[in-house]
């Protein structure tokens, strides 16, 4: 017996392994929750680091030091420093990182507007686990 339906992935020449290592690497910065946070509060103009520390709650700052440096290096924020005593720093969204504001707004609405559901959903599991 030849099994019959084998073509179930995408033909070779549209998908490549490599692909999916990208979009992986992309699809970890972006879902991160200190990301979609300060690209939230980037999507209303620029911010200075401290000005984001506050409104991130707890977030250390080494790890928003981390945040915004691989926000930046994906070329979804900018920072621009002015030449002040002491320096100033801001930070804000490219248009790349203003394009992501839909597509995370989207993603919060689903989760508020499914909040019970998951909520149900978890303490079922829970009480069986129990």
């Amino acid at each position: 017996m030849k099994p019959a339906h084998t073509d179930v992935t995408a033909p070779p020449d549209q998908h490549l392994p490599g692909d999916c290592t990208a979009v992986s690497s992309i699809l970890s910065r972006i879902g991160d929750k200190w990301s979609v946070l300060v690209i939230m509060l980037l999507a209303n103009g620029p911010r200075r680091f401290n000005e984001i520390k506050r409104m991130v709650g707890g977030i250390s700052q080494r790890m928003l030091t981390l945040t915004l440096r691989g926000l930046e290096r994906d070329g979804l924020v900018t920072r621009t420093v002015f030449p002040t005593i002491p320096p100033r720093v801001d930070y804000e969204l490219t248009e790349l990182g203003r394009s992501l504001r839909g597509p995370v707004e989207n993603l919060g609405s689903w989760a508020f507007d499914n909040l019970p559901q998951i909520q149900t959903a978890r303490e079922k599991f829970d009480s069986t686990r129990e």
